[in-house]
Formats: structure tokens, sequence, C-alpha cells
């Protein structure tokens, strides 16, 4: 303890610890310095603590009265860093000498911290933030996108366009990472035609270290400085390479510090050359040959796939693998078809490109999707690596995703929580028995609690629909009637995610007469509310997004179709805790997992989705709404047309009836009802926590078990 140290000292410890993003009481002290200035800023504590003063905040704190405040945060931050009693110091102390190296192409912690896309990299980031919770030794590696995902803005013929905002170190919670002896780390990874250096920058995320790759170095070439410029941006040439420095660099950055990873956990298969250069190590440390190389290092590998849309898996082909992978190929012994063999499903066909998937299947004996649907969808998908087996003996397993409890819940809904749930709830939450305190809520407070976040919601949504009309230079009489859109008492229907054609936003959209009817109806009327960006490759996302856009300005829609621009986690967070209904109708069985949907439960929404992803193993009839039947067609367009059918048919005839279907003092209990089931049976089962243990018990641990896998290396 430091109880000499100034409030601005506490402060400025706490923002450089992203610890404090799933603390509400942390996150209110900042704000509350500055209310104003922490939303022009992004919800960026460094750069306000910068504008802040130690005077200047002292005489804040005074005014306020955040000494206190300020004081515990900082002691329950010291005793959580410096706490052994953890979940993870019982059931993972053999990763303590050696952790897990988790890698990832991108990592949604926190708005400020720009360097995620969507769900992958959100789901990385609530991994990382219950495995500090859990006490995991774990390490996490990825790379730093100066300019980040791009910021979206709509043109007034409703088409999405892009800008790449530039972020400053400096104004990050970020520190240069250092060697064994105590230098700043910098990397190098060879190709045909240059070295491609990286320094490595460390974010503490809790407990956990994550250190991000940066090519924006003096060493590089002006074009290889902006390799990791951007997230997902740039042509296949620019994919491979910083895939390259994320696997092959990741691993070299992790030993120059002297972090002997005992698990390599692949998220998704951008970092599939991480194996690589462990295989390359072992090869010359201990004088195996690559086949007995290549068997060791694959015991430590866990692979995480997230897609079952072809499109999702990285492939390159003969010519860019050689350019880049030549050097690395030689140190170990293969020729070029021996290369690509490891990336191919049919070794001998020199006509197939590489694939990441694949080399990540190869280089791991413990692979998962993430969800049960998903684990059968992956064994079919890729039957074709093990023809010798049945289908159902394909060695891929699941784990279903989850979501970080104290990162999405509300804070009014927590004080609901800590009142019936046992007192230690929130360090508990992926066990089941914890969460049967929610059937003691009363209904009154659940839905009072409920409305009050619906109402925080709309008056954010009006907030971020008055900022786009004033960009388009609208009038006063336009701005004015925004503040009327979304009633408060309407049934509001919530829509957010990536625009990619298989989530079919426009679903809804496909008989606008009988949505017209249902929105416009005058004693149970409807809103929906849509957010979402579409990969600027990505023209029929584009289109999509358009066509929503353009209902939205339809006079027979406007102000019950809302889209709100430049979706991101923080409008996310709005989202998950104010709609009454959350709305997912991909095309099954498309969707992986999805994690949206999660973070709606543990808010008190209800889901209404397609039987797909983690929806096929939750919905239970009580405890949400479901789309289809489950069964597919052959045929794309007459399936659209089915699910668009019963999509209609599932809101006019039982969501519309049970949400307002009301007694004498305005409250809906049967709808209340499924509120409280969906909390009670699906909070702890789609939990991050949960999820988190999981990868522990059934991965991590079996993965840390080999001899080999137990031997030091040496630079």
């Amino acid at each position: 303890m430091t109880p000499d140290r100034t409030i601005h000292q506490k402060l400025c410890e706490l923002a450089s610890n992203l610890w404090w993003t799933w603390q509400p009481e942390v996150t209110s002290i900042f704000r509350e310095i500055d209310s104003e200035l922490w939303t022009q800023l992004g919800h960026n504590p460094i750069q306000l603590l910068r504008e802040y003063h130690s005077e200047k905040l002292e005489a804040r704190a005074r005014e306020t009265v955040l000494h206190a405040r300020i004081h515990g945060a900082y002691r329950r931050w010291q005793e959580y860093m410096q706490s052994d009693r953890t979940w993870g110091d019982t059931h993972a102390a053999v990763l303590g000498d050696r952790p897990a190296a988790y890698f990832s192409a991108e990592f949604g912690i926190h708005e400020s911290l720009r360097v995620y896309s969507g769900g992958l990299g959100v789901l990385a980031g609530d991994h990382l933030k219950s495995a500090s919770d859990l006490g995991i030794p774990l390490v996490a590696i990825g790379l730093f996108y100066q300019e980040g995902y791009f910021s979206q803005t709509i043109n007034p013929s409703g088409w999405q366009e892009e800008t790449y905002p530039d972020a400053d170190p400096r104004d990050q919670p970020m520190e240069v990472a250092l060697d064994t002896q105590g230098k700043p780390v910098i990397v190098s990874v060879q190709t045909r035609g240059e070295t491609i250096y990286a320094r490595v920058w460390k974010v503490n995320v809790g407990r956990i270290p994550l250190y991000m790759l940066d090519t924006n170095v003096p060493e590089n070439s002006e074009i290889t400085q902006r390799l990791t410029a951007r997230l997902y941006g740039g042509d296949q040439k620019i994919r491979i390479r910083q895939e390259l420095v994320l696997g092959v660099g990741g691993m070299k950055a992790l030993i120059a510090m002297g972090i002997w990873p005992r698990v390599i956990h692949m998220n998704e298969g951008h970092s599939a050359f991480a194996p690589l250069e462990m295989i390359r190590r072992r090869m010359k440390q201990h004088g195996l040959n690559f086949d007995d190389a290549l068997r060791e290092t694959a015991t430590m590998g866990v692979f995480t796939t997230h897609t079952p849309v072809a499109a999702g898996h990285d492939r390159f082909d003969n010519g860019l693998m050689d350019e880049h992978l030549g050097p690395l190929r030689e140190e170990l012994g293969l020729d070029h078809h021996g290369m690509m063999a490891l990336g191919r499903v049919n070794p001998s066909d020199h006509n197939e490109p590489f694939c990441m998937t694949v080399l990540a299947f190869n280089c791991s004996r413990r692979a998962n999707g993430v969800s049960n649907l998903h684990g059968v969808v992956s064994r079919k998908m890729w039957r074709c690596l093990w023809p010798w087996r049945k289908e159902e003996e394909v060695p891929i397993g699941h784990i279903t995703n989850g979501v970080h409890v104290s990162t999405w819940l509300a804070p009014q809904m927590r004080f609901l929580y800590d009142r019936v749930l046992p007192l230690d709830w929130h360090v508990k939450s992926g066990e089941p028995e914890v969460w049967q305190g929610i059937d003691d809520i009363t209904s009154g407070e659940l839905w009072e609690t409920h409305e009050s976040l619906k109402n925080r919601l709309i008056g954010y949504a009006r907030f971020r629909l008055s900022r786009q009309a004033e960009r388009h230079k609208a009038s006063d009489a336009q701005i004015a009637r925004i503040q009327t859109m979304l009633d408060p008492e309407t049934l509001l229907i919530g829509f957010a995610r990536r625009f990619a054609p298989y989530k079919r936003a426009d679903l809804i959209l496909r008989d606008l007469d009988i949505l017209a009817k249902i929105i416009s109806d005058t004693d149970r009327p409807v809103q929906f509310l849509f957010a979402g960006k579409a990969h600027p490759a990505d023209e029929p996302g584009k289109q999509i997004l358009q066509r929503i856009h353009n209902i939205a300005h339809d006079k027979r829609f406007e102000g019950r179709v809302v889209f709100l621009e430049d979706y991101d986690i923080n409008l996310a967070r709005h989202l998950v805790q104010g709609v009454d209904v959350w709305l997912n109708n991909p095309r099954r069985p498309l969707e992986a997992s999805g994690t949206s949907g999660q973070k709606v439960v543990l808010n008190g929404g209800l889901n209404l989705s397609i039987s797909d992803g983690w929806w096929a193993e939750a919905y239970d009839g009580r405890n949400g709404f479901n789309i289809g039947n489950g069964l597919i067609h052959a045929d794309q367009g007459t399936q659209d047309t089915l699910d668009g059918d019963d999509l209609l048919r599932v809101i006019r005839d039982e969501v519309i009836p049970l949400y307002y279907e009301r007694d004498a003092d305005g409250v809906p209990h049967e709808w209340i009802k499924r509120m409280k089931r969906s909390m009670k049976t699906l909070g702890w089962r789609f939990n991050a926590d949960r999820m988190v243990m999981d990868y522990v018990s059934k991965t991590y641990i079996p993965a840390s078990g080999s001899t080999s896998s137990a031997l030091p290396f040496v630079p």
C-alpha cells in the first residue's frame, strides 16, 4: 500500500490498467470529474487526467466529494492485483511457471482502445477479463493498429463511408515491453524481400499482460511502417504480412521477454504461423527433425475456429507463401511443396492455396468450435482432413462462447443482483446455483429497472441521432423531431452486428406492408433500432445497410425504424442494456456462436433468434422467442422467405401480445417471468468465466501435460 500517493497519482495508476473498464464505480469517478470532457475524449481516462493536473483535480475532487471513492477504488485494485486466492490458483497452478499464450488478431476491451472490429475481438477481450478475474496464468499477443478499424458515417444517399482516425500510443494505457536485459523489445521477421521489424507494447488487462506488436518503427521502410496501421485493411499481401508478424513475431517477442508458453492458443487461424516458430526453435535447440518437432509442438497447440463461412478462412497462393515464408521454410528444412502441404486439404494438389485454418489444425491436438452446433458444422466442414474417420469422430469439439458479466451488466441491474444473489456471486458467476436467487427479484423492481435502462438507451440514441443530423446540416425542426423519436412506452427491438449478408439485417423488411401495419398499430406499436458496420470491401453488406437507412427515412417508418452510425463497444453497451428484444436472424448454420444476445440476457432483455449458434442450445420455449423450426431448405431464397414470414408471425402473434399484456399498474407479469427465466437459466451458461474454466480444464491443462512441452527454450 502507498497511502502517501496523491489522488492524481492513484487515478493515473488506475487508468494505466484496463481493470477499470469493468469496474462501474471507477468509471463513474472518471465521468464525474468532467462528464462533458469524458464524452469528448471517447472515455479515455489518460487524456482526461492530462487535462486535470494534480491541483485542478484536487479542487474538482473537493467539489464532488471524490476523495474517499478514489482511495477505495485504488485499495480494491491493489487487493485484486495482489490476491492469490483465485480459481486459477487452485485449478491452473500447473501453468504458473509457463503460462498459456493466447494469440488473436484483435482484442475488444474498451472503446478507447480501438484494436477491434467486432465479435471476435470483443470475445477475445472478454476472455482476457475472465482469465484475469479467475487468476489464470495467461499472456495475450496481438497487433497494435494505430488507425484501428474504421469510423463509420452514412452519407445522404445511405452509403457507408469510412475514415481512419489516428491513435497516439501516448494516449493509451501502453508501455514499452522490455526484454530479459531490461531493453525495449524489437523483433524481426525475415521475408524474401526484406526484414520486417516490430516493437512491442504492453497493456495490462487486470492481471493479464497483453503484448501488441507494432511495425511503425524507423528500421522499416515507409510502406512497412504502415503494415499494422489498420485492422482487416488492405490486400492479401498485407494480410499475410500482418499474420506473419502476429504469429512468428509474436512468438519471438514472448521468448525475448523470457516467457516460455506451455500452451499456444490460436484464436482463429490468423495466428497459425506461431507454432512454426516454435518448431524452428525445437529443431535448433533439441536437434529434432521437422516431423518430430511438429509432433511435439502440436501437443501444446489449442485452436479455436470461429467461422463456418468459407470466405472467413484466410488462403494464400504459392507466390505469397514463398515470398513471405520462404526463409522460415528453409530453416525448417522443407521444400516449397512441403510447406504448402501444411496448409492444404489435399497436400498433393499443387494448385490448392495455403489455408491458415488447415495449418492451425495441423499444428494443434485440441481444436474446438464455439457452440455445440458449430462443433457439428466444423466436423462436417473439415472431415476432409481426417478421411479415415467417421464425421462424428473428427477431433473438433466445442466450447460455447460466453460474455464477461461485469463488463456488460448495467450498474442498475447489478444493484438488483447484489441484493438477491450470494455475497460473492460475481466471482462465481459461472456456477448455476449462484443464479437461483433471480426468482427473488420482485416483478415491479425488475420492470422499473429495465424501464430506466430503456429510457437511458433512448436518450443516448437521440443524442447520437442529433449528432448525425447536425453533420448533415439538418434544420432546427428536423433536429427537434429527433427528440420525439423512440417512445419509451413502445416495444423496442434492437439489431446490431456486422452487416455481412448472411446475417440478414434486412430480413424484417421482406414484406414492408405487413411491417408497416405492425409498426403503426395505435394500440400495440413496435419500433426498431439498428446499428452495425459493413466491411469496407463488402458491397452487398453496404447495400443492405443502405436499404435499412432508406427505410428509416421513409415516411411510413420514420421515427419507428432508426439506424445509429459508428457501432462500437460504447453503443453496444447501451443497446444490450436497454432493448426489450434482441433480434438475431442469420442463415442457419452460418452463425458460429454470437455473443451479443448473451449480453442482453444479463440485463433482462429477451432474445428473438433463429435457432443457430448459442441460441440453438439455449432456447427452451420459455426464455425467449424462436424463429423457424431449425430445418434448412435446400434453396436459399426459399429459406429466406420462410424465415422472414415466421419472423413477422412471431413478432405479431407471440412477442407483441406478451409485451402489451399488463396489469392495472402497467406491469407485464408474463413477460417478466420470461425475463427471469432467461436470466436464471442462461446467465451462468453463456458466461465468460464458465467459458474460460472450460478452456482451462478441457484444453490448457491437457495441452500443458506433455513432457517435452515442459522443456524451456533459449533464444
